[in-house]
């Protein structure tokens, strides 16, 4: 089914016009000083669809930097390069601590329990950077992005990666750890500077739908054709999106949303929707304190939500990929859509396709 463009496009100009009305807008991840300086008042959103056709609204063309989505990328860049060897060195498991802990790496004697903790993502830039020079690691990795996106315009934030720098602290806790149990092939410091560019590449929310589809599409570049990674590996990286992306909240956010979603502290967030995907980036952050800015717009979002034809497909090129930048309370965030759409529409995300 074919939904109808104009009304698709009304609905997301309505729904960016009812959240920006929205005062509380939670805290910004200001541990990483530059990240402090983002505006909490943007909020765009977009959609891309896999024939080609895309939507926006808001901000949807304001760069931020996606921090941990990028990690997504990263990940299929690894099982591309060394297969299941990366499952020696790092594991496939939800983790119960939070993302940047060190205690759960002690326990596992320093093979950290999926790639999407911060130990796990070191290793991965650790596999990435092999004997290259780390110059060369962060090209191959931006290249890899702006080729998702099909937009060479994707660059890394400078200035976000020193912040990142100067204050990664507990990263090169976790780096040195790793080393001590001989699970980085290079200098710490050199995958740290690895880990921290790929963190700051910049990116808007179109960049972000377009650079996405292939994970919604079996591995395959829905527009090129072209195979990005094999089904089998896109369907055990959207596995782990399911049970790690959201770290130490994974196991509630499976419970209750049960989509697979990643999420990055410089505002990113991404989800697939099953039985047939689509993608979500947010703006949001990483915070379990206080506001309730998610309330305005879990009901701001409804009136996009509730139309499932929007999201009804009977054909592949019907899928979608949807972006949105938000700033918002993380906890929250979490429940946002459950509380919103299934116990309103039904016990399952397939009603959306009733």
């Amino acid at each position: 089914m074919r939904h109808d463009a104009n009304d698709l496009q009304s609905t997301l100009d309505a729904l960016v016009a009812t959240t920006m009305l929205q005062t509380d807008r939670g805290t910004v991840a200001d541990y990483v000083p530059a990240l402090g300086h983002v505006d909490p008042k943007k909020f765009g959103v977009a959609i891309a669809c896999t024939d080609g056709r895309l939507f926006s609204s808001g901000d949807a063309e304001v760069p931020f930097s996606i921090q941990s989505v990028s990690k997504a990328f990263t990940l299929a860049m690894a099982m591309g390069a060394v297969g299941d060897g990366l499952w020696q060195r790092v594991g496939n498991r939800p983790s119960s601590e939070s993302f940047n802990s060190i205690v759960e790496l002690e326990r596992e004697k320093g093979v950290p329990r999926n790639p999407f903790v911060n130990a796990g993502a070191l290793v991965v830039a650790d596999i990435l950077l092999a004997s290259h020079e780390p110059r060369e690691a962060i090209g191959e990795i931006l290249r890899f992005v702006r080729f998702l996106a099909e937009d060479d315009s994707i660059v890394v934030d400078k200035r976000v990666a020193r912040s990142e720098r100067q204050m990664d602290y507990r990263n090169a806790g976790l780096a040195n750890f790793l080393a001590a149990f001989k699970n980085l092939r290079n200098s710490p410091e050199r995958v740290l500077g690895v880990y921290a560019h790929h963190c700051a590449i910049s990116m808007n929310c179109m960049q972000l739908a377009i650079a996405g589809r292939f994970l919604a599409n079996a591995g395959r570049n829905p527009q090129s054709g072209l195979q990005i990674v094999s089904a089998e590996r896109s369907r055990r990286i959207n596995a782990l999106l399911l049970t790690c992306g959201q770290y130490d909240g994974s196991g509630e956010f499976a419970f209750q949303v049960g989509l697979p979603a990643k999420s990055g502290v410089g505002g990113g967030y991404w989800r697939l929707s099953r039985p047939l995907p689509r993608l979500l980036y947010g703006r949001l952050v990483w915070t379990r304190a206080g506001t309730r800015s998610w309330v305005a717009l879990r009901y701001a979002a409804w009136p996009l939500l509730r139309h499932g034809r929007y999201f009804v497909v009977g054909k592949r090129s019907d899928i979608h990929v949807i972006a949105t930048t938000q700033i918002s309370c993380w906890a929250d965030c979490q429940r946002l859509f459950t509380t919103t759409c299934v116990s309103r529409v039904g016990n399952c995300w397939c009603n959306f396709s009733n």
